[in-house]
């Protein structure tokens, strides 16, 4: 494929494929870093699977990369990007760790969720173009997600947001 040329739905996985790998290697590296933010030992737990689940991804399109001989562009995923940032801006201003947990929470769950679409599209990509073992592997990793907002919808619900909602606020 041409540097920056997208003419075929094969060409257009590719390109989105580079944007895959670049989101799934900055979301490790906050994930760690969010892991050690996160007060509760349910969200620890439940952001713990999501790593696993990253560096599972991770393999995944490693693979795909690797079988499809494909040369990975440099490409950046600017709404990763722009999601990881917002989500450490978010944490600077938390103080309270209840309110952390709960900002964390929302935060991991506008990632997970565009991750939600962006499997699913390529599941159906791969699809298309006959490429059943490599859509199988989206499939999965859209599943993975999508069990990932199960557990975090469960965890606001039952623990993180009431425990936030119950924080008491002193006037400075």
């Amino acid at each position: 494929m041409e540097t920056n040329t997208i003419n075929t739905l094969h060409n257009l996985i590719d390109y989105d494929i580079s944007k895959f790998i670049s989101a799934e290697v900055e979301l490790k590296s906050s994930l760690e870093k969010w892991l050690n933010q996160a007060g509760s030992l349910q969200l620890k737990a439940v952001l713990q699977k999501y790593l696993d689940f990253v560096n599972q991804h991770i393999r995944g399109i490693e693979a795909f990369i690797d079988k499809e001989q494909i040369g990975t562009m440099a490409v950046n995923n600017p709404i990763m990007l722009a999601f990881i940032k917002d989500t450490d801006e978010c944490l600077s201003y938390c103080t309270n760790a209840d309110i952390k947990d709960a900002c964390l929470l929302a935060c991991i769950q506008g990632i997970n969720h565009y991750k939600i679409s962006t499997y699913g599209t390529a599941a159906a990509f791969a699809g298309l173009l006959e490429l059943e073992m490599d859509a199988t592997i989206f499939h999965e990793a859209e599943i993975n997600e999508k069990h990932i907002d199960d557990r975090l919808s469960q965890l606001a619900k039952y623990e993180i947001n009431s425990k936030a909602k119950s924080t008491l606020a002193f006037p400075k």
